[in-house]
C-alpha cells in the first residue's frame, strides 16, 4: 500500500514540485520515495514496504525503460500471473506484483485488467508514445484522483498533493454541498474541489496530447442463478471466502486484523489465523464492543490490542483527520476507524477488515424492509402517499417515520445507509438558491438499470455503487494510510463478488435474518450469539456528546460564525431542538459541522 502523484506539462524543471507534492502523501509510503521525470512527465512515489521488501522501489521500469508505472495497492494473484508473463518471454527485475502489472499491460493492454484479483489504482507511462494509462481496481478500494489546470494534467491518491503544485487553482464546488448534505459524503465523479474528480471504479482512462478518455471496464450486475440448492451455494460461497482470506494474507510483514462485536470482522478474525485482532470503544459500554472482542479473541488464541476513545480525544483529533480525509465525511465512525488504525499501525502493517459483506450478502438491516412491511405496501400507493405526506407534518412520535418512509417510493427515499436532508430541507437551510434538482440526477440512472429486480436487490446495487463507494471504503483508505497501515478487505474479491452476484435474494435476507447464507457459513466457526447478532454499524456516541454543555457550546460557535453556506438561525435550532431532546437532530448537526470544519481547514474560514 502506497502512494502516488504526478503531473504532465511541459515545464522544463519539474524535480522540485514533484517531491514537495510526494511530500504531502509521505504518511500513505513512509518506507522509502521515487521519482521519475522528463520534459512532459512527473511521477512521484511514496511507499510502504509489504512485498519484496528490499527490492520493490518504485517506479519501476520494463526491460528496456521504455516504459515506467507508479502503483498503489496488492495484487493477490500475481505468482500466477508472473509466470504466465514469464512463458511469454518477459523478463522481470524485482519480485513485486508491480512488475506484474506493468508487464501485464505490455502483453494484454487494457485487458490485463480483467487478470488482476486485487486492490489497485495506477499509472504506466509509455515514454515512446508518450501515452498515459490509469487504472482504479473494480469496486473503488484504492482511490484515484486527476484535475485538468490549463495545460497541466494533474493525477494521484489524494487531492491535497494537488493543492501546491503552481497551476492549481483551488477553487470550492458549491454544487457538491447540496449532494453532500443528502447523502453525508462526496458522491460520483466530481470533488468539492472544481475540476478535481475521482476516477471512477471499473474504470481506466488515457490522456495523451493533452486529450482525455476514460472508459469503464467492470461492472457490478446481479444476475439471479436459481439453478443451484441453498447447500450448494453455501459450499460455493465457503470455499472462496476461504481462498479470498488465504489470498489477503500474502505478506512479507505481519498480518494482523480489525475485531468489532459483528460477524463480519468476526468471521475473517477467527478464520484467518493471525495473531494480533484491534478493537476500539467508548466509556459508555452500549457504545463499546472492547469486551465482546477480548472474548472472542480468546476463544481464538489471538491477542486482542484495544483502546477507550474518549469524548475529548475524539474531537481534538477531528480536524487532522479531516485534513487526511480531502473532502468533508460525515459518517461519525471514520472517526473511530482513525483511532483503531492507530492501534493497528503500531503492531502491524497491514490489517484485514470485513467491509463489502453487507453489500454482497445483504446484510444491512433496510433490506428487510420489503418483506417485514409487506403487508402495508398491500395498501395502494396513492393512499400510502397521501398518509405519507400527513404524517410529514405532524408531530415525531413512535411509528410515524414508519408510515412517511413507506409513503414514498424507493427510488425517491433511498439514496443508500444514509439519508440526511431531504431536497425541502437543504433548500430551507441554505442561503443560496440550489444549483441542483437533488439527489434523483445521480441515483435515477442507476434505479433504471435495474428496474426489472426486486427492492432489496435495488438497494444492493445503489450501495454498492454509492454508499460503499463513497463512504465505506473511502474512510478505510484515507484513514488506514492516515497512520501507514495497509487494509485489507477480503469480502470484496472479485473471485467472490463475480460468484455471489448470482445469489438468489432469498438466500440473502427474509423476515428474521440479514444476510442469511453468510450467518449460517459463520455459524461453523462461530458461536450462534455472534454469527447471528443483529447489525450495528460502527457506534459513536455523538448523540449523547451533543446534549453536553461544552459540546454544544462548540457546535453553536462554529454555527454561528458568519458564515455563507447556512440560514444560521435554521441550523442552531436543529442543535436547540436536539439538546432539549425534542428531535434526534444529532446526524443532521453532524453533517453540517463537519463541512463547515473542513471548509475552514482546506479554504481558511467561512466568510
Amino acid at each position: 500500500m502506497c502512494g502516488f502523484v504526478g503531473y504532465i506539462n511541459k515545464e522544463k524543471n519539474k524535480k522540485d514540485n514533484i517531491k514537495k507534492m510526494a511530500d504531502l502523501i509521505a504518511h500513505r509510503g513512509p518506507d522509502s520515495e521515487g521519482y521519475y521525470c522528463d520534459e512532459n512527465i512527473a511521477l512521484g512515489f511514496r511507499r510502504l514496504s509489504i512485498i519484496d521488501l528490499k527490492g520493490g522501489s518504485q517506479p519501476i521500469y520494463n526491460e528496456d525503460s521504455t516504459k515506467v508505472i507508479v502503483f498503489n495497492g496488492e495484487i493477490y494473484n500475481f505468482q500466477e500471473l508472473k509466470k504466465d508473463l514469464i512463458e511469454k518471454g518477459h523478463k522481470f527485475s524485482t519480485n513485486t506484483d508491480t512488475e506484474v502489472i506493468l508487464h501485464g499491460y505490455e502483453e494484454y493492454k487494457e485487458e490485463v485488467l480483467n487478470k488482476l484479483r486485487g486492490m489497485f489504482a495506477f499509472v504506466i507511462y509509455d515514454k515512446k508514445s508518450k501515452e498515459m494509462f490509469a487504472a482504479r481496481d473494480f469496486y473503488g478500494i484504492k482511490p484515484f484522483y486527476y484535475a485538468k489546470m490549463g495545460n497541466t494534467f494533474l493525477f494521484g491518491s489524494e487531492i491535497k498533493s494537488f493543492l501546491i503544485h503552481p497551476h492549481f487553482k483551488k477553487d470550492l464546488n458549491t454544487k457538491m454541498l447540496e449532494y453532500y448534505l443528502t447523502f453525508q459524503y462526496s458522491v460520483g465523479e466530481e470533488t468539492f474541489f472544481k475540476n478535481v474528480y475521482k476516477l471512477m471504479p471499473g474504470h481506466y482512462l488515457k490522456y495523451k496530447d493533452g486529450k482525455l478518455t476514460i472508459k469503464r471496464y467492470y461492472e457490478v450486475k446481479f444476475d439471479e442463478d436459481k439453478d443451484k440448492t441453498y447447500e450448494e451455494w453455501k459450499d460455493g460461497i465457503r470455499e472462496r471466502l476461504e481462498d479470498s482470506i488465504r489470498a489477503h494474507k500474502i505478506s512479507d510483514v505481519e498480518v494482523g486484523s480489525f475485531l468489532s462485536s459483528g460477524v463480519d470482522s468476526s468471521y475473517i478474525a477467527a478464520s484467518s489465523d493471525v495473531d494480533k485482532t484491534f478493537t476500539v470503544g467508548f466509556n459508555n459500554k452500549k457504545y463499546s464492543e472492547i469486551s465482546y472482542a477480548e472474548e472472542l479473541s480468546e476463544k481464538i488464541k489471538t491477542k486482542n490490542i484495544n483502546k477507550v476513545i474518549t469524548k475529548e480525544e475524539y474531537f481534538k483529533n477531528l480536524p487532522n483527520i479531516l485534513y487526511y480525509m480531502d473532502e468533508p465525511l460525515a459518517d461519525p465512525s471514520a472517526i473511530a476507524l482513525y483511532f483503531v488504525t492507530k492501534i493497528a499501525s503500531e503492531n502491524v502493517k497491514v490489517s484485514l477488515s470485513g467491509e463489502g459483506a453487507d453489500e454482497i450478502f445483504g446484510g444491512y438491516n433496510i433490506y428487510q424492509e420489503p418483506l417485514t412491511a409487506s403487508w402495508y405496501y398491500k395498501i395502494p400507493y396513492p393512499i400510502r402517499y397521501v398518509f405519507g405526506k400527513i404524517a410529514s407534518v405532524l408531530p415525531p412520535v413512535r411509528g410515524i417515520n414508519f408510515v412517511i418512509r413507506r409513503g414514498k417510493k424507493l427510488e425517491d427515499r433511498f439514496v443508500g445507509n444514509a439519508f440526511m436532508f431531504n431536497n425541502h430541507e437543504i433548500k430551507s437551510i441554505l442561503i443560496n438558491k440550489p444549483k441542483t434538482k437533488g439527489f434523483k440526477e445521480l441515483t435515477k440512472p442507476y434505479y433504471d438499470k435495474v428496474e426489472d429486480k426486486d427492492d432489496i436487490t435495488k438497494m444492493q446495487y445503489i450501495d454498492f455503487n454509492f454508499w460503499l463507494i463513497g463512504d465505506i471504503l473511502l474512510k478505510a483508505d484515507k484513514m488506514s494510510m492516515a497512520n501507514s497501515l495497509e487494509v485489507r478487505v477480503p469480502f470484496l474479491d472479485r473471485p467472490l463478488i463475480d460468484y455471489a452476484l448470482g445469489l438468489p435474494t432469498e438466500f440473502k435476507t427474509d423476515k428474521y435474518k440479514t444476510k442469511k447464507i453468510f450467518r449460517d457459513i459463520a455459524g461453523e466457526v462461530l458461536d450462534d450469539k455472534v454469527s447471528n447478532k443483529k447489525k450495528l454499524g460502527f457506534p459513536v456516541p455523538i448523540r449523547e456528546w451533543m446534549k453536553d454543555d461544552d459540546t454544544y457550546r462548540q457546535i453553536k460557535a462554529m454555527f454561528e460564525k458568519n458564515n455563507k453556506f447556512f440560514k444560521t438561525k435554521k441550523i442552531v435550532k436543529l442543535l436547540d431542538d436536539h439538546k432539549k431532546g425534542k428531535r434526534d437532530n444529532s446526524r443532521k448537526i453532524w453533517t453540517i459541522y463537519i463541512f463547515l470544519l473542513w471548509h475552514e481547514i482546506f479554504f481558511g474560514g467561512n466568510k
